[in-house]
């Protein structure tokens, strides 16, 4: 029997206004069967976008979802689970919204373990907006801002969050669907901060402008060069060049800031409360 999509899906918002062949469709259709895994309703999750073709997904997913600023998803999530913690709040968003505008956001979010999962939706480049390179697009790759071919380092996007200090970090492609779908579900099941990068393929803006125009090209390319990451340990640096490392980088349990700061308002009041007993009125507490 086919998994039923539409339990989860806004038929309204259909057709879609990705491109054919693009690959964020199966990224989606993985956090939707990851979702479903988990047995949460609709109205317990909530979904939150940036800008970009990746955060078009909020307006697709039928849950409580937001559409928001460029850079500002994280932000705007974080709000809302410190709000009511009792949400399972996702993040969707692209390696231009994600790394660049929403780098610090990012970071942040990480240091603080928040109790969020990120999908970040690696495309490489900026598809939406014209084709200029972001902070993940490949040394030598084409892009419009980049027409003799790209000279800055990409950031190895699992490295950045996990130093910054992520508690799951996992990477895959949406060649290897399954594997990614089990990795959001993974994500989706433990607390604290999660990211789970999906390499992602755009055939029109990337592909074109590439030589790789053909969707399946890409997910040929992901098969060939997808090296786990136990594999990769083995590997030096000239074995790994042009190499996609899939797997599970980070998986360890650490307290989130929900936590910290119930203690921190726990402790704020015990002291407000012995600070108010010993004076006559609230400004007695003043330079008691």
């Amino acid at each position: 029997m086919a998994f039923q999509y539409e339990t989860y899906i806004r038929p309204s918002t259909f057709p879609h206004i990705w491109c054919p062949g693009c690959g964020n469709g199966i990224v989606v259709k993985a956090l939707i069967r990851a979702i479903d895994r988990m047995g949460w309703s609709n109205d317990e999750v909530v979904v939150v976008s940036g800008i970009g073709c990746s955060s078009r997904t909020s307006g697709y997913l039928d849950f409580n979802t937001l559409h928001t600023t460029h850079g500002r998803a994280i932000a705007f999530a974080t709000g809302i689970k410190m709000a009511n913690p009792a949400l399972k709040v996702i993040v969707v968003s692209g390696d231009g919204d994600a790394l660049a505008i929403g780098g610090n956001h990012l970071i942040h979010a990480a240091r603080r373990n928040m109790d969020l999962t990120v999908i970040l939706f690696n495309n490489e480049i900026y598809a939406m907006t014209g084709g200029q390179y972001s902070p993940a697009t490949p040394e030598e790759k084409m892009a419009s801002t980049a027409p003799y071919g790209q000279i800055e380092p990409p950031f190895d996007i699992v490295r950045l969050v996990e130093g910054a200090g992520a508690t799951f970090v996992a990477r895959s492609t949406v060649f290897h669907a399954v594997q990614l779908e089990n990795y959001i579900f993974k994500a989706l099941n433990r607390s604290g901060f999660s990211l789970i990068e999906a390499v992602t393929n755009c055939p029109t803006v990337y592909g074109r402008r590439n030589r790789m125009p053909i969707p399946a090209s890409f997910h040929a390319y992901y098969k060939k060069n997808s090296v786990p990451l136990e594999k990769a340990a083995k590997m030096n640096a000239e074995e790994l060049a042009g190499k996609i490392v899939t797997g599970i980088f980070v998986d360890v349990d650490k307290i989130g800031f929900i936590e910290r700061y119930g203690w921190m308002s726990d402790r704020a009041q015990a002291v407000r409360k012995k600070r108010y007993i010993k004076g006559s009125s609230p400004k007695g507490e003043v330079g008691n």
